[in-house]
């Protein structure tokens, strides 16, 4: 007894499992369990549920010694009542959001920090907002160093890559005192760094003001200095956390092109010889038509590097135009095209050609620009000088956008190949749901034919070793062909092998305002985690995601749904879409 006796003590919810030593007395055992409840001794009553224990409410004078254990069933059980005097402590630590640092608090914030607006640079904070959302920027700003140190000589050319170092480097500063703090941001530093880098940028108004700027220029120099700045292999590494081979950059020099840049193929034909071609083998025989041929202006192939993709907006402001555009899609199919006037050797003057312009290399991140400025001249002026004006038509675009028309042939051959598989995939899943079948359906049925007799499964054997032998035979071919199939070649930088050409929406930069050079820019991001616990419910009427964006007003920021963010299209007063970002689907 000495050792003792298991006991369960019932405490409210609670039960206490310890040893209940007779020799310690009823005050030992009080005292115990006031270490362990927090009861205080004179507020305890205890009360047996074992039989062959106490009577009623155990008594301070009660000799445990005097009961015969051995005929009571253990553990015993006892109902211990009475409150603490103090409340224990919860098991886990509450640490409130007040309590954390600012760094800490940054992680776990529910809303990303705002910058505050210095003066008409809302353009600045809102482009600065989307971009903070690509990561192989972000990994690319972190691994930066300086290049103005290798920079030899002191004059133009070494002033200059001081002051785009300097612009760069505040960049990346800026980024990491928002993963600092949930609190809005001051630029200042940006700013300031911006206006050096862009004299243009500095200019004021009649009253001193800083004047709005255009955020599409901001957005372009910004890449442009960056490109400059991240040149060579191990800069285009440090922004790709999951690595790229040196195949996949096709060309790629930099690090804003391996992310941002396209490579063009444009394409110019005659329109005059490849119209007259066409007349005269129509009326002409074989031999005429031959030579007709040889004489023909040859298409000429160029390429060139674009870090965005424009989407024309006509029918709005250009009355003469024959066509309406009314999504991205027509806007971009527009822009890749049309008609300049070049000189033809065949000819011997000039002639009108027609532009083509496809895809040869994918990034991991496309920009679209929506036409909405454009210059009006203004020949009855006094001045002469022009109008820049805004075309506020309404242009639709939706959470996917699809780029495999606007690729060349080479590009398409390799998408479509990921396309027709995945389509194959997902008709072999539908099937398989008609029937009835779920994944793991084979396993099932073979584990529950285990349990028939021997002579059974002889039968079955012998009559299915046919098919079985066909169906291996099939199955070996598809092996065989699968790994005597050439993998695809790369597309573009970090993209995967699947890739099937569709890109998703996660950023855009509005502008709200009739006045081109003065409205207000603000920036809409695609949140990185769902707010809450909360299932992603489909848009109505649509298969899109209503997936959850923050929108920023400079230091304010809020919460808003894709469909908010669809809504931006234009065609009245509120905020329309000019700058859109897309980022690849994996």
């Amino acid at each position: 007894m000495s050792e003792g006796i298991p006991t369960i003590v019932k405490w409210g919810k609670e039960k206490i499992e310890m040893k209940l030593v007779p020799a310690h007395g009823v005050k030992g055992l009080k005292t115990e369990l006031e270490e362990k409840t927090g009861v205080p001794v004179d507020r305890m009553k205890l009360m047996p549920k074992s039989k062959g224990l106490w009577k009623g409410v155990l008594k301070d004078d009660f000799d445990l010694a005097s009961i015969d254990y051995s005929k009571c069933k253990t553990p015993l059980q006892i109902l211990l009542m009475g409150s603490a005097t103090k409340l224990a402590g919860p098991k886990t630590k509450t640490v409130f959001l007040e309590d954390l640092l600012p760094e800490e608090a940054a992680k776990v914030a529910p809303e990303p920090s705002g910058l505050i607006n210095l003066g008409n640079t809302c353009y600045l904070n809102s482009v600065v907002q989307c971009l903070r959302a690509v990561p192989q920027l972000r990994s690319g700003l972190a691994g930066y160093t300086s290049r103005s140190a290798a920079a030899q000589g002191v004059g133009g050319g070494a002033a200059r890559t001081q002051t785009n170092s300097v612009f760069l480097a505040s960049f990346r500063e800026l980024y990491n005192n928002m993963d600092r703090t949930a609190d809005a941001v001051t630029p200042a530093n940006f700013v300031m760094a911006t206006k050096m880098a862009f004299p243009e940028f500095a200019r004021t108004g009649p009253q001193g003001h800083p004047m709005q700027q255009d955020a599409e220029e901001f957005y372009s120099g910004l890449l442009t200095i960056a490109a400059a700045e991240t040149a060579g292999a191990e800069a285009i590494k440090s922004g790709f956390k999951d690595g790229v081979e040196d195949r996949e950059l096709l060309g790629a020099a930099n690090l804003v092109d391996a992310v941002f840049g396209m490579k063009m193929e444009e394409t110019l034909t005659c329109d005059e010889t490849a119209a007259a071609l066409e007349e005269v083998s129509d009326a002409m025989d074989v031999d005429s038509g031959a030579a007709a041929t040889a004489s023909a202006e040859p298409p000429v192939k160029s390429y060139d590097l674009h870090r965005k993709l424009v989407c024309n907006i006509q029918g709005g402001s250009d009355a003469s135009s024959q066509v309406n555009v009314n999504h991205v899609a027509e806007g971009i199919s527009l822009a890749l095209s049309g008609k300049i006037e070049k000189r033809s050797e065949v000819l011997g003057r000039d002639a009108i050609w027609s532009r083509t312009q496809r895809i040869a290399r994918l990034p991991p991140v496309i920009a679209v620009q929506f036409g909405r400025f454009y210059w009006k001249q203004t020949p009855d002026s006094q001045d002469h000088a022009g109008v820049k004006c805004k075309v506020m038509k309404p242009v639709a675009f939706s959470g996917t956008l699809d780029v495999y028309e606007f690729c060349t042939e080479e590009i398409q051959k390799v998408l479509k190949k990921a396309r027709d598989k995945a389509l194959a995939e997902e008709e072999d899943r539908i099937a398989k749901r008609l029937r009835g079948e779920k994944e793991g359906d084979g396993e099932a049925m073979g584990a529950s034919e285990e349990g028939k007799d021997g002579e059974a499964k002889e039968e079955e054997k012998e009559t299915a070793s046919g098919e079985d032998k066909d169906d291996g035979d099939e199955a070996l071919k598809a092996a065989l062909t699968m790994s005597m199939e050439e993998p695809s070649p790369p597309v573009g930088p970090g993209l995967p092998t699947d890739f099937q050409g569709q890109y998703e929406l996660f950023a855009v930069v509005t502008h709200k305002g009739r006045d081109a050079d003065g409205g207000h820019y603000m920036g809409w991001v695609k949140a990185q985690r769902a707010l809450g616990d909360k299932t992603v419910e489909k848009i109505a009427d649509s298969d899109e995601d209503n997936d959850d964006w923050f929108v920023f007003d400079d230091d304010e920021v809020s919460p808003c749904k894709t469909e908010d963010v669809l809504k931006l299209k234009g065609g009245g007063d509120w905020h329309m879409s000019y700058l859109n970002f897309y980022r690849a689907k994996k």
